[in-house]
């Protein structure tokens, strides 16, 4: 249960932090179509998995929770998918990881224009 909680608070932080980033971010930062608010955060949280998973490697305690699955989860789900990304590769995955990335991008693009398709008309 504590573990719950954990995640519960660390989303919480991580989907506001994401939230202010991006919007100060994108109008610091004008790059007409380019979105350079998710664009860092993006890139940000896969730094921050990327410390965090390298640490609780060597400490293994609940407060992985509060941190990656709570707060970089909340923050951005990409940091999740590009560790999984590098957890193939590091274990030598190739194919799975090539099929991984190529379907959650195309697959994703097809099912966003799908339920925008599905409202929209």
């Amino acid at each position: 249960m504590r573990n719950l909680i954990y995640i519960f608070i660390g989303g919480g932080f991580g989907s506001v932090m994401r939230f202010l980033i991006s919007e100060y971010t994108q109008k610091f930062w004008k790059m007409n179509a380019f979105p350079m608010g998710t664009f860092v955060v993006n890139i940000t949280g896969c730094f921050l998995i990327g410390l965090l998973a390298a640490y609780f490697l060597k400490i293994d305690n609940s407060l992985k929770y509060l941190f990656i699955t709570g707060v970089c989860g909340g923050y951005t789900t990409f940091s999740t998918f590009s560790a999984e990304n590098f957890s193939l590769w590091q274990n030598g995955n190739y194919f799975i990881l090539i099929l991984y990335a190529f379907l959650s991008l195309i697959v994703g693009l097809l099912m966003v224009f799908l339920g925008f398709n599905l409202v929209r008309n």
